[in-house]
Parts: C-alpha cells; sequence; structure tokens
C-alpha cells in the first residue's frame, strides 16, 4: 500500500538563516533593487543596535523583500510568512529563516514560533502584520494582539515602510511593472522602554498610526510620472463600483482608460496616476477615495443587513511543500452575517464547514491566483482551502470589505 504523505507541519521549528542563502540574498537583492530603482534609508539608531528586534513591515510587492535585505545588510532577519509561500520548497523557505502563518486565524503557533526565534535564537525577526499585498496603495487592517505581541517579546520595534512598491506593481495589475522610483526608511518605532511604559492599546495605537500611507497622494507629492501605456489596466479588480450609476460589477479597463459598460461613464488616468472623467463628473479623482467609498457603501449593506453573497468554489487544498495544491471537489459557498458557510462535497465525502464572523477579521484574497482565476482562502487547524469562485466575476475585494465591516459591526463593536 502506497505510503500517505504527510500534510504540512505548522510545528516544524525555524532557523537561523544559512550561510550560503545569505550570501544569494546580499548578492541578489541589490542587483534586484538597482535593476528596478528600490532605494532603502536605514536611521543609526537601528544600525547601531546589538540585540535582536522585530521589524514590522509594510507589504506592498516582492520588492520588500529586497529592501529589507539591503536595508539591514551585513545583519539578517527571519520572516513570518503565509504557508502557502512555502510551496517554493522548504529547504529554501526554512533556509532563510522562513515561519509559517495561515493568514487572518487566532492560532498562537506563529507567535511561538516568532517568540523562540528572537528569545532563544537571538535573531531579529520581520513581520507583514497586514498580512496581505496592499489593494489600494494605503494602509490595510492590523491584528488587534500585535500591540500585546511587542510588549510580551520586550525588545525594540523596528518600522520598514515603503512608497513606490505598490505603484510599480499593483495587485490588480502586477505586469508589466510600471518603472517608478521605490523609496523605503527603516526606523526605531519602540525602544524597550517604551514598551514597558506603554500600555498594549498604546503600544496598537502607535503602530497603526506609523502604518498609515497613501502612494497614490506621496505620487502626487512627489511628481514621479509613470509613463506606462496600460497603467490603468486591471483597475477595476479593486474599484468595481460605478459612481455615475451605482452599478457594480460592471467595470472595465483597458490601457489608460476605466469605463462602466452599463451607464458608459469613462475616466482616464494620468500619469500621476489621477482619474479624470471624460463624460462624466462624478467619481474620484484619487483612487483611495473611490476604494474607501465602495466599504462605505459595503458598510451601510452591513448595517442594514442586507449583505450577502453566494457562489459554487472549486475547492483546493495546500497539503504540503512537495505536493503543493490538489483540487479536491466543489462547494457552495454563503457569505452573511453568519460568516462563510461551506457546502458540497471534498475529497469524496459531504464536505460542510463555517468560519464565523467572529473567527477572521478578514479575509486574504487573490486576483487570478497563480493563473487559475480569483480565490479566497480559509484556514482550518490541519490545512488551507483555497475557494476559486466558479460564476461571480469581480467579486473578491466587495468580500474583502465585507469580511471586514462583519467584524466590525458583530464583533469588535
Amino acid at each position: 500500500m502506497k505510503k500517505q504523505p504527510k500534510r504540512f507541519d505548522m510545528y516544524r521549528q525555524a532557523n537561523k538563516p544559512k550561510w550560503y542563502l545569505k550570501i544569494v540574498e546580499f548578492v541578489g537583492a541589490p542587483f534586484y533593487m538597482w535593476f528596478n530603482k528600490g532605494h532603502v534609508k536605514t536611521e543609526k539608531s537601528v544600525k547601531k543596535m546589538k540585540g535582536p528586534y522585530l521589524i514590522l513591515a509594510s507589504h506592498a510587492s516582492f520588492m520588500d523583500f529586497a529592501q529589507i535585505v539591503c536595508g539591514l545588510m551585513p545583519r539578517t532577519t527571519g520572516w513570518v510568512m503565509s504557508v502557502e509561500e512555502m510551496r517554493r520548497g522548504n529547504w529554501l523557505m526554512y533556509g532563510i529563516g522562513g515561519m509559517p502563518k495561515r493568514k487572518f486565524t487566532h492560532d498562537i503557533v506563529t507567535a511561538k514560533h516568532v517568540m523562540r526565534y528572537i528569545k532563544t535564537l537571538k535573531h531579529t525577526c520581520t513581520i507583514f502584520p497586514e498580512a496581505r499585498f496592499s489593494l489600494a496603495g494605503v494602509n490595510e487592517r492590523l491584528d488587534d494582539a500585535l500591540g500585546k505581541l511587542c510588549k510580551h517579546l520586550k525588545v525594540p520595534v523596528v518600522l520598514f515602510k515603503a512608497n513606490g512598491n505598490f505603484l510599480n506593481s499593483p495587485q490588480w495589475k502586477k505586469r508589466p511593472y510600471k518603472r517608478i522610483r521605490q523609496e523605503a526608511e527603516i526606523s526605531l518605532l519602540l525602544t524597550v522602554e517604551d514598551l514597558q511604559s506603554m500600555t498594549a492599546d498604546e503600544v496598537q495605537a502607535k503602530i497603526e498610526k506609523a502604518f498609515e500611507r497613501d502612494e497614490y497622494r506621496w505620487q502626487v507629492e512627489k511628481g514621479y510620472h509613470i509613463k506606462c501605456k496600460t497603467r490603468a489596466e486591471g483597475l477595476h479588480r479593486i474599484l468595481y463600483k460605478c459612481p455615475a450609476c451605482g452599478q457594480e460589477f460592471k467595470m472595465k479597463t483597458e490601457g489608460i482608460k476605466l469605463w462602466c459598460d452599463d451607464c458608459g461613464a469613462t475616466w482616464e488616468m494620468d500619469t500621476l496616476s489621477r482619474l479624470n472623467g471624460v463624460n462624466t463628473e462624478a467619481g474620484f479623482s484619487h483612487v483611495p477615495d473611490w476604494y474607501n467609498w465602495e466599504r462605505v457603501e459595503v458598510r451601510k449593506e452591513v448595517q442594514a443587513g442586507t449583505y450577502h453573497f453566494e457562489d459554487d468554489v472549486r475547492v483546493e487544498d495546500y497539503y504540503s511543500t512537495e505536493i503543493g495544491f490538489i483540487n479536491v471537489g466543489d462547494a457552495h459557498v454563503v457569505h452573511d452575517k453568519n460568516g462563510f458557510t461551506f457546502m458540497g462535497t471534498v475529497d469524496g465525502k459531504p464536505f460542510t464547514l463555517n468560519k464565523p464572523v467572529s473567527s477572521m477579521y478578514s479575509v486574504h484574497i487573490e486576483y487570478d491566483f497563480l493563473g487559475r482565476g480569483d480565490a479566497f482562502d480559509i484556514a482550518t487547524e490541519t490545512t488551507s482551502y483555497f475557494m476559486f469562485l466558479k460564476t461571480a466575476e469581480n467579486y473578491l475585494t466587495k468580500m474583502h470589505f465585507a469580511q471586514e465591516e462583519l467584524y466590525d459591526y458583530y464583533v469588535r463593536k
């Protein structure tokens, strides 16, 4: 009988970065930075620190990793990373100091890995606390327990903050690169003395304030022009609702144009990423303003009790690094005030799963994940299911808003 392969082991302990992979990082990261207009500045106070510290980093593209590596050299860091990133190989991801995390879950496994890495291995660790790439060039939500973790670790907290990384490769259209200058800074955010004198809530508030950013506003202030002729393509992924007629999921993009297929309202994106109405005065010039308006519209649905979504999904199981993703079945999903509810057939057996609103303060979404379609992932204690929407078109951004607003309305508030 063929031996059943083991599932991914969330409890495997992390290593310090391997010496030979340090060399690869130290050679590859500066070259990647130079080729893609990346820059980073590190405060002297950070360079002078002797012991380990915790790095809290904004997250917008792969450039983040290269900038952190270059900003810390000759020191190195371990990395908290999404469990599916381990598909690139255990030898590589554990070799660079990787620690797996299932996104938007309340497990303490990863927190224990971080504590061991800093307190026992005495090595710096980097966390991307937004737990996703930025969707609209602005800060995303942070876990409410981040302040408690920082106080418990009792080491300095360092901030990595970047601008331009998102604009160069936005999640709604990663390629081609937009060829814009990317600037990052590594600075001391909290000393050990600060952590001792502040409450966990005060630490949390300071971190959330430090993470506030708006890359579109930064671009205008800097005067950095994007001359890519397809700079608006894919923008309908996040700007899915027409402010002229109110229709959802009818927005389309091509070249530098964004338009509504229902009413015909059209906008053009200029080289400073501002949207200008062609045949309408409706809408927003500033992309984050449009994005935030959509969130408010979803909030109204949640508060009125009318938010409801359902569709059929293809279920893929991230089994392990060696096996990767497996197509395990199909299900019907309902998303409402009860959270995510799935019913279907998985692994040839009846499949029922409910993730209540209280279990997830947000949801991880991926536009055309690995070229296989729009997906969102749902984590259980043993695996991460990637749910690929079968019929709903361009729904992910609204789902992302809805889960956060549901959590705010029924749990946080």
